[in-house]
């Protein structure tokens, strides 16, 4: 695996978040799994709900998580609207990954941070090639090529 630091990063997408009760344990901070979830509906909205939809039911494409890093620095509380910022670049044809943070109103720090990798598989959960428009669309998001 290459030094991230090395890596050619996507924009920065901004991707707001209401905490609701629901999503907090009696304490009333988020309950830990949750923030997988915040961190998966930012990446489904980088991508386009619509995108990843046609991937699946016409080229029988569709992605999985293969590893995913979470660190919790601070804890997000109910009524909070957060900023799920979100990064990401290609490792290679078949994987992306993903930087994501957790942003608090007015902080001065993440408050959760993550690296996801993410695979691209077929309908047989076999490891597969992202499609060439999928690429192309998803690269509009770099200054530079990101993917030769």
């Amino acid at each position: 695996m290459q030094n991230t630091k090395e890596m050619n990063y996507s924009s920065t997408f901004h991707f707001p978040v209401q905490i609701y009760y629901e999503d907090t344990d009696f304490s009333g901070v988020v309950y830990h799994p949750n923030f997988l979830k915040y961190f998966e509906r930012a990446r489904e909205h980088v991508i386009g709900a619509d995108i990843l939809s046609a991937l699946w039911q016409e080229d029988g494409l569709g992605f999985a998580v293969y590893r995913s890093d979470m660190l919790c620095h601070d804890g997000v509380e109910f009524a909070d609207i957060i900023d799920v910022r979100t990064r990401f670049y290609f490792e290679s044809k078949y994987r992306t990954v993903w930087k994501q943070e957790i942003w608090r109103p007015n902080a001065k720090k993440p408050a959760v941070t993550a690296q996801i990798e993410m695979v691209c598989m077929n309908k047989a959960r076999q490891l597969a090639p992202m499609s060439a428009d999928l690429i192309e669309r998803l690269s509009q998001s770099f200054d530079s090529p990101a993917l030769s």
